[in-house]
């Protein structure tokens, strides 16, 4: 008798780049982040130095391979209503799948930014400003927020700031859920809100 059952189809492989990121985060977890050495992930993932350095320079590369997870997430389509929320409640709802990408692994994820900042790393300054300034572009542009001229470049500035202080925020949020960053996001997009109501009342730009 034939066997006419579907074979079952296997899943696709896990990208090195994926396996490598992936492996580094559980480590950091375990030892920190800046104890973190390249050479237990590979040992870890029985490959050679050679074959990460082949896909990440430096372990700040393997953060920005984090980083970009999150900026992934935020960019990943929105519900079909998305064009009539307010404002504010698009912009919470992108910069959360922001929060929520990273939170499993907050704790390396804030380890990661404070080496970026040593003073002993200036070359990582520069790329965290241009960074910053392409995840407000982004979010930006998700968020459907397609002012320009002067209310534009404020919405830019202000976005700016807060997301820093966001980052603040969360780097400290101990709550359940994030709540602490749930809650203050939505009370400063609110008043920001409130802020370019009154700034912008009856003007074109």
């Amino acid at each position: 008798m034939t066997d006419k059952r579907t074979p079952r189809k296997r899943k696709p492989p896990v990208p090195i780049e994926t396996r490598i990121v992936d492996t580094a985060l559980d480590e950091a977890d375990r030892v920190g982040w800046s104890n973190l050495q390249l050479s237990d992930v590979a040992a870890s993932l029985k490959i050679s130095l050679a074959e990460i350095e082949s896909h990440f320079r430096d372990k700040d590369a393997v953060a920005n391979a984090l980083f970009q997870r999150a900026w992934q997430a935020m960019l990943q389509p929105t519900p079909e209503d998305f064009p009539h929320w307010r404002a504010q409640d698009r912009l919470y709802f992108l910069l959360m799948r922001w929060f929520d990408a990273l939170a499993s692994h907050r704790t390396v994820a804030v380890e990661m930014l404070q080496g970026k900042l040593y003073p002993s790393h200036p070359h990582h300054w520069v790329p965290m400003v241009f960074n910053l300034s392409r995840t407000i572009h982004w979010l930006r542009d998700a968020a459907l927020l397609d002012a320009g001229g002067r209310r534009g470049q404020l919405e830019e500035i202000g976005l700016s700031g807060l997301f820093l202080r966001a980052l603040w925020v969360w780097a400290r949020d101990d709550r359940d859920n994030q709540e602490r960053t749930r809650a203050w996001l939505e009370d400063r997009l609110a008043r920001a809100d409130r802020l370019m109501a009154r700034l912008f009342r009856n003007r074109a730009d």
